[in-house]
């Protein structure tokens, strides 16, 4: 199948005219298939009257869009394709205690291993020289819930300060080698039973942003694409990986990752996750995220918690950032700011049809 750029004029034009025949057909369904979404992610035609270019969470856009671009976790909505969904619970099911070589062992593990920056660490699990993580984190309070299976599910911090996307975009980079040597082998892991990963990464100093077709937002996009292929290389038993964006950081004090970059970042995995869903539909491989067919080259990808919201405007489900959620920066969480991204990773994970099968002791229908 050939590649498709799905931010190129002819394409934008395409998806439009057959969006305008679809509704008077009434088959948006089939249009949704063919071209990702009447009001999926996709650039829309700018001056749309309910365009603009004030950022509203992706969760709340519905058919509004931001600076031509739709909102939605997903091309259809906050809920993935009837398609991805039914191979996600498949990937679900097959999660399953491994032994070190990575043979089905009862007595054996598979790990949620987290993949990051900063932000991510200090989120799944902040923690004070060698002390277990912090009890607000996500690893701190999924330890004290008697609900979560701790028995062959090992949760592991991988993510670390400074380690930007483009450190972890290719097999070869050290993160991956401190990854084993550091977090797994002392655990007595392998990289063999890792399963299941959470990414979220950024790249620092951005520059250019939306609708410009050099924004970071599209580096990113790239970035995650790599990402996702090196996953499989390193951890070939892997299952399914989640994906999250940004948190607000509208306070920000420094050019690290500020708004508008953060909020774009969100752009940027629904991009790579709908790009993975076209590919799996047929509609060839995407020109910026790359080959992301699964389970072969790539795994089985989706939303995790989707953590931005625009300050202490609340989202519809009541999240805010205050400003003492966050560091003297404005862009690194504090504790009550980790805290907030650690309950919404537990709800999530507790939750999700995706993982409660593995996370839960109790196990349920995945």
């Amino acid at each position: 199948m050939p590649l498709i750029d799905h931010r190129s004029p002819r394409y934008r034009s395409a998806a439009r005219r057959w969006c305008r025949i679809a509704a008077l057909a009434n088959i948006a369904g089939t249009a949704l298939l063919v071209l990702g979404g009447c009001g999926g992610g996709r650039p829309t035609s700018i001056g749309d009257p309910l365009d603009g270019t004030v950022p509203i969470a992706l969760t709340d856009m519905g058919q509004r869009t931001y600076k031509g671009f739709t909102g939605g976790l997903y091309s259809a909505g906050n809920e993935p394709p009837a398609a991805h969904a039914a191979a996600g619970l498949e990937q679900a099911r097959l999660v399953a205690p491994l032994d070190v070589a990575g043979n089905p062992d009862p007595d054996g593990a598979y790990v949620l291993l987290s993949i990051g920056m900063s932000n991510t660490t200090q989120e799944f699990c902040s923690q004070s020289s060698a002390l277990p993580c912090e009890s607000w984190t996500f690893m701190g309070l999924a330890a004290a819930d008697p609900e979560v299976n701790h028995t062959t599910l090992a949760i592991v911090n991988g993510a670390a300060g400074g380690q930007a996307a483009e450190t972890w975009d290719s097999p070869t980079d050290a993160n991956y080698d401190r990854v084993r040597d550091t977090r797994l082998a002392p655990l007595g892991l392998s990289e063999q039973q890792v399963q299941i990963v959470w990414v979220k990464v950024a790249r620092p100093q951005p520059s250019t942003a939306l609708p410009a077709s050099n924004a970071d937002a599209h580096l990113l996009d790239r970035n995650i694409g790599n990402i996702l292929r090196a996953i499989r290389v390193r951890y070939p038993n892997v299952r399914q990986v989640f994906l999250s964006s940004r948190i607000y950081a509208g306070y920000a004090t420094t050019t690290l990752n500020p708004e508008p970059y953060a909020y774009e970042s969100g752009f940027a995995v629904k991009w790579v996750i709908e790009a993975q869903i076209r590919q799996s539909a047929g509609f060839g491989v995407d020109g910026e995220a790359g080959d992301l067919d699964y389970p072969g080259v790539a795994p089985w990808s989706a939303w995790g918690a989707y953590l931005w919201a625009d300050g202490t405007t609340a989202r519809s489900d009541g999240l805010t950032w205050v400003r003492t959620d966050l560091q003297a920066d404005g862009t690194h969480p504090a504790p009550s700011g980790q805290e907030k991204v650690g309950a919404m990773l537990l709800a999530f994970f507790r939750t999700s049809p995706f993982t409660r099968c593995w996370f839960l002791s109790a196990g349920g229908s995945c």
